[in-house]
């Protein structure tokens, strides 16, 4: 539990939470681990899980671009935790990946419980949706 804490302490969108919210939070997160070359998200496909990688990295691709490489304390899947439509990405495993992962029905009363949650969750993807139309 300490491994899925430390994770969750990593990441900005949890940032706020309390040591009591952090143990709830990690008491609904799985462990996943994928093997090097595996396909994790793929563009179009449902998916309704959010993910933390604990270690390992791996290659976001985006409009046919690579556009970045995850790595350690980096989350993925946070649109789908939203709307629960279909992935925007595909990402990749570079290397084995072990990550903590949530679903969105665990994840839903969360945020709606923890308003800063909300919002630095909205204030990622204004950041991200902004990266993506940036100038080359």
């Amino acid at each position: 539990m300490a491994d899925v804490e430390g994770a969750i302490r990593r990441v900005p969108l949890f940032a706020n939470l309390s040591e009591r919210d952090r143990k709830r939070l990690a008491a609904s997160m799985t462990e996943r681990t994928f093997p090097q070359g595996a396909v994790i998200t793929e563009v179009g496909q449902s998916g309704v899980g959010f993910f933390i990688i604990e270690s390992g990295t791996a290659t976001v691709v985006a409009g046919g671009n690579r556009s970045r490489t995850l790595t350690s304390g980096d989350y993925f899947g946070e649109i789908a935790l939203i709307d629960g439509g279909p992935r925007t990405a595909r990402i990749t495993a570079d290397t084995e990946l072990r990550c903590y992962g949530l679903t969105s029905w665990e994840f839903r009363p969360f945020v709606k419980a923890r308003p800063d949650v909300a919002w630095a969750l909205l204030e990622t993807l204004a950041q991200r949706l902004r990266d993506q139309q940036a100038p080359d």
